[in-house]
């Protein structure tokens, strides 16, 4: 089956995708529109990554609504959603040669942000501040890997607080149907990663 693309500059004309700006609740950071990621450049502009596939975006809706009854003011904070196949080419070319490349897609295999499946986020509280969750985003270590939190914790290298903080997150997020993976607290894929490859439109 041959995969279904979109360049970038088709989505906003793509009914399959919703813009950030449609759903209620939410605050959005764009680290990678930004210089505060990893590569330490602005990756997307003049692009408009500000994109989720419709499914994505009705169960972040979700999420909104299941923090607002359960913590009342605090708000969910995008940090990435649709990521264009060009720049997950651009990461893993920026981590070449090095153990990092673990933490990103194979652009062969294609990362689930280019099907606007994927988001990475955390909580603000009433205050607006980020909760601590132990690390910032895009941390390569494994003090960001969930999989090691009780281990993480055992050993002082995060408090019940933090781990307490990345619970919520991961309630929050597997409630509306969302998926996090062993690596990253900040990472939730919509639904089956094959399911996602296998059916949706890959964005260039």
């Amino acid at each position: 089956m041959t995969t279904r693309t979109l360049t970038s500059e088709q989505v906003p004309d793509c009914p399959e995708f919703r813009h950030l700006s449609t759903i209620a609740g939410i605050a959005v950071d764009l680290r990678y529109a930004s210089r505060d990621n990893f590569v330490g450049r602005d990756l997307y502009s003049p692009l408009d990554c500000a994109w989720l596939h419709r499914d994505a975006a009705a169960a972040i809706e979700r999420v909104v609504s299941w923090l607002a009854s359960v913590r009342p003011g605090h708000t969910l904070l995008i940090l990435d959603a649709l990521r264009p196949h060009r720049v997950q080419e651009q990461l893993w070319d920026a981590l070449a040669g090095t153990e990092l490349r673990m933490y990103l897609a194979d652009p062969i295999r294609g990362s689930i942000h280019s099907y606007g499946m994927a988001v990475d986020v955390t909580i603000l509280d009433q205050a607006g501040r980020e909760l601590d969750m132990g690390t910032g985003f895009d941390d390569m270590s494994e003090r960001s890997h969930p999989v090691l939190e009780a281990e993480l914790l055992a050993s002082g290298a995060l408090t019940a607080q933090q781990v307490a903080n990345r619970q919520l997150l991961r309630d929050a997020m597997f409630g509306a149907g969302f998926v996090g993976i062993n690596s990253e607290w900040w990472h939730f894929d919509c639904g089956d990663r094959v399911a996602v490859r296998a059916g949706f439109v890959r964005v260039l």
